[in-house]
């Protein structure tokens, strides 16, 4: 019985290093039992296989078959904020970016995603809507530990939480007791908590006020980043718990996470694309653009990032996709003290960081390890992120050496406001592939994305 489809190139990211690959994708076992297999990898053989396909895809020789990207850390906002993003903009720019699963925060919806009924309206904005595959994020904010179980049991992928002001009323921080509650019953439940760790005290908010990326960058220190994580830490071991820090910007908390995994401590660390390319000395005055929380800090931080990920101390690399009206965006006329704190980067987050990867002497596999597998795994999601035997047939083409100037106006987000604008960048993702299946990328195309939850297989 011939397959559905085979992709042959002559350069695959396949068990964490490139080589030739034919990648069998079927929807069907030939088995007495007819088990469905539904845009599984049914095997991964050499270039020049001798396999009966009901259709052939050969790579360009300056392609290279990567599995789809898995952002875990993406806000699309939708119901009630769907004026920032949406899941139609998202998805379609994430497919476009390499992007075949992200993972939807629990703000900044309305209403955020601290209910099951809050979740079923979420899912029902979704579905129907969606080019890729989208899991989400519950909530824990004060008041709402007697949910967590029911949300756990409807499928989020974990939890999220705030130790300071998220920015938005409806999704209010734990204090340090709520966080200690939260981390007792997610660890009952062996549910994932993710955490903005930054301490409130440690920030000057004044500092913050008008056009000065300076000051803005002197408001949130690195201090409030460690002392937000020595508290996770410390909690995460007391409760026996699983959690992830999300964003990371300030590398002088690696040691302490180095030392508490080293202990035992099931703690993890994401960083952004923002945080590895972006740094301070380039931010002008009044570029609102560029402001996220916690922010872009100096050059020699962001090296010190880059180091984090070498050796093994940071896990993985997700957008933080956190979009906005432009106005808001520019708020006072580049204040950064009003102007909203998040950047977009679904659709260039791959090429943001491969740029960066390549010129610091990482391979395209040590890409695909910290941007598909790792997140997948992070979440559970073991059928993703890979191209193996019986993960989902999520694949893209990407031409790693050619390259692209940003032009904000031509992405797919909904608003075209990046701190990316007219930067060069190179990796021109081609073609991506959800379940063995080409996503039309086309507005008016049918989207094709499923709505995941936790353990799906």
């Amino acid at each position: 019985m011939a397959a559905d489809l085979v992709v042959r190139a002559r350069r695959a990211v396949v068990d964490g290093r490139e080589a030739a690959a034919s990648v069998v994708v079927d929807g069907r076992e030939a088995a007495a039992s007819v088990v469905v297999v539904d845009g599984r990898v049914t095997a991964v053989e050499a270039y020049d296989a001798d396999v009966a396909a009901a259709e052939v895809v050969t790579l360009a020789d300056d392609e290279v078959l990567l599995p789809g990207l898995v952002d875990t850390h993406v806000h699309v906002n939708e119901p009630g904020r769907t004026e920032w993003e949406g899941f139609a903009t998202a998805t379609r720019a994430a497919a476009l970016g390499g992007v075949t699963t992200l993972v939807d925060m629990p703000l900044n919806s309305v209403p955020p995603t601290t209910s099951v009924a809050a979740l079923e309206e979420k899912r029902a904005a979704a579905d129907g809507a969606v080019r890729v595959d989208v899991g989400f994020w519950g909530g824990a904010v004060p008041g709402n530990l007697g949910d967590l179980a029911d949300l756990h049991e409807a499928g989020v992928l974990g939890f999220k939480c705030f130790l300071l002001d998220s920015g938005v009323p409806e999704f209010p921080p734990l204090d340090p007791a709520g966080l200690r509650a939260t981390l007792a019953e997610t660890a009952r439940l062996g549910a994932l908590v993710v955490v903005h760790a930054e301490d409130a005290d440690l920030l000057d908010e004044a500092a913050a006020s008008g056009p000065s990326y300076a000051g803005f960058l002197a408001s949130r220190p690195p201090e409030s980043e460690q002392r937000a994580i020595e508290l996770l830490v410390e909690e995460t071991r007391r409760a026996g718990a699983r959690t992830h820090v999300v964003h990371l910007s300030a590398a002088a908390a690696l040691p302490a996470l180095r030392a508490a995994r080293a202990a035992g401590v099931d703690v993890s660390v994401e960083t952004c694309p923002h945080y590895l390319v972006l740094e301070a000395g380039e931010v002008p005055d009044g570029a609102t653009a560029y402001k996220c929380c916690p922010p872009v800090r100096e050059a020699a931080n962001r090296e010190r990032l880059w180091a984090g990920l070498a050796a093994g101390d940071i896990d993985l690399v997700v957008t933080d996709h956190s979009p906005c009206p432009p106005e808001l965006k520019a708020r006072a006329g580049g204040d950064f003290g009003q102007a909203w704190g998040g950047i977009a980067s679904l659709q260039l987050g791959l090429a943001a960081t491969w740029t960066a990867a390549r010129a610091r002497g990482h391979g395209l596999a040590d890409v695909v390890r910290w941007m598909a597998t790792a997140p997948a795994d992070r979440v559970g999601l073991l059928h993703k992120g890979r191209i193996a035997v019986g993960a989902d047939a999520d694949l893209v083409a990407l031409a790693p050496d050619a390259a692209f100037t940003v032009d904000p106006a031509r992405l797919a987000h909904r608003h075209p406001v990046s701190p990316y604008a007219g930067r060069t960048l190179t990796g021109t993702v081609r073609r991506t592939w959800l379940r063995g299946t080409p996503v039309d990328t086309d507005p008016g195309a049918p989207p094709q994305g499923r709505l995941l939850r936790r353990g799906d297989r």
